[in-house]
């Protein structure tokens, strides 16, 4: 799982990522990014640290597999993918993963692979970390 300030879990913060976010395609997923403004809560004396962090969600449909096993599967590697790739994320945005009913056949190697690039092409990975995962 991820961690709990990580996740995006409200209707509210889907509809917005929806309405105002920027969309970002690949052959299996969509991402939908929105940057959060800055928040009081969270100000401290750094820039880094004066936004929140960075939660993710998962809108995975029956169209992908009528099966809630299959679509759990997809979830969780997904979820261990978007972990791997935590550390390197940058602060301040919500981002809404959408699968696409093709991911069925997807490995994990691919999942973290085409997540990592439409983090990129979104400027939401930090540039200043090690480089590519795999």
């Amino acid at each position: 799982m991820l961690p709990e300030t990580n996740r995006l879990k409200h209707r509210k913060d889907f509809s917005a990522v929806y309405r105002k976010g920027m969309r970002r395609n690949s052959a299996h997923f969509s991402l939908r990014a929105l940057r959060k403004p800055k928040s009081a809560e969270f100000a401290k004396p750094t820039a880094e640290k004066s936004l929140q962090p960075t939660r993710t969600g998962i809108s995975i449909s029956l169209k992908v597999s009528k099966r809630a096993v299959v679509r759990n599967r997809i979830k969780r590697q997904i979820r261990a993918a978007l972990r791997q790739l935590l550390p390197r994320l940058k602060f301040g945005w919500d981002l809404v993963i959408v699968v696409r009913p093709i991911a069925q056949e997807c490995n994990y190697a691919e999942i973290l692979q085409e997540l990592e690039q439409l983090l990129v092409e979104a400027e939401v990975l930090d540039g200043n970390s090690r480089g590519s995962i795999l």
